[in-house]
């Protein structure tokens, strides 16, 4: 009898197209169009170095000058800024056993990789929580942080359509800019319960994705609610606010299947390898002067204020950090 293994069905450049596709279509970043994934960012994500300079020029200031017979303007100038972004490595690799399963399918290389970019859907909502945790514990993004929890008034502690409006006012007379936020599955419940929710059905799908007041929400439990006093979190986002890219590197396998020979009944172990941008436009990655060297951070590091600063102006940079109660 013939026993079919993942050495059988995997072709890792096809897998690794699959897989990366499949996770692109499944992202809510993506589909609420938070994160923008393009070639720009895909070919940086696979340049050399590290570290992703990305030079700017600043907006012009100035104040006007007014037109005689007589004099000369002073001319102002133009002036660059960098942002830099920090190249992010991940690996994940499951045995034949848990997967062994999947493996008398139709079509099994289709569903090991929608088990696969599942997952990597999941891990990524997770690196971008832990980004969010830095840039907004650096002290350079407090004016970009609206936190209600210590009002005096308990009612003007809630979430509500006011106490949002007042979060989005700090984007200045750019807050038409936000088009989506990211709340806790609690959060989602009291705005249901409060008709602040409103289901549609996407364009020619049907699973319905909720709204508040016009933006696109994105449920995860990973953003904290703390269930005594019901402080939650609530980020709101605008239109590509997070660089999304998918990198390679031809001496790293994205894709590998590995036979363990020495095990005693034989096993397949399938790798996935992912080098990949998730940086917030406007927050520059500051490279921790520990006195190591490493090819990649750890979540911890970019979850840590003192790695990032901000380079843009506030209303520049599309995201807020609402921080109110939910009870």
């Amino acid at each position: 009898m013939s026993i079919t293994r993942i050495t059988d069905v995997i072709e890792p450049s096809v897998f690794t197209r699959y897989t990366i596709q499949r996770t692109m279509e499944l992202s809510e970043l993506i589909k609420s169009g938070i994160a923008q994934n393009d070639r720009e960012f895909d070919a940086l994500a696979s340049g050399p170095n590290v570290l992703v300079n990305m030079p700017y020029w600043k907006d012009l200031t100035g104040d006007l000058e007014i037109m005689d017979d007589t004099g000369e303007t002073s001319p102002g100038k133009i002036e660059a800024g960098k942002d830099m972004a920090r190249k992010l490595g991940f690996v994940k690799s499951y045995g034949a056993n848990a997967l062994s399963s999947l493996l008398s399918g139709d079509d099994p290389m289709r569903a090991i990789a929608d088990l696969f970019a599942a997952y990597w859907n999941r891990q990524y909502q997770k690196i971008l929580l832990a980004v969010l945790d830095g840039i907004f514990d650096s002290p350079s993004m407090a004016d970009k942080i609206h936190d209600i929890t210590g009002a005096s008034d308990s009612d003007a502690q809630l979430l509500s359509g006011k106490t949002l409006l007042d979060a989005i006012q700090l984007m200045g007379d750019a807050k038409s800019a936000i088009t989506g936020m990211m709340i806790h599955s609690a959060t989602e419940t009291h705005l249901a319960k409060n008709d602040l929710i409103k289901y549609e059905k996407e364009s020619g799908g049907k699973v319905e994705m909720p709204y508040f007041m016009g933006k696109r929400v994105i449920v995860d439990d990973s953003i904290p609610v703390d269930t005594k006093t019901g402080a939650t979190i609530v980020y709101l986002f605008g239109e590509g606010a997070i660089a999304w890219g998918n990198g390679s590197h031809p001496d790293i396998l994205q894709t590998e299947v590995v036979r363990q020979g020495l095990s005693l009944a034989g096993e397949d172990i399938l790798v996935n390898r992912r080098i990949s941008i998730l940086h917030p436009r406007g927050v520059k990655w500051v490279e921790p002067n520990d006195g190591t060297e490493k090819a990649f951070p750890k979540l911890t590091e970019l979850a840590t204020g003192a790695n990032w600063v901000r380079v843009y102006e506030p209303k520049a940079v599309r995201i807020v950090k609402f921080v109110c109660k939910i009870t």
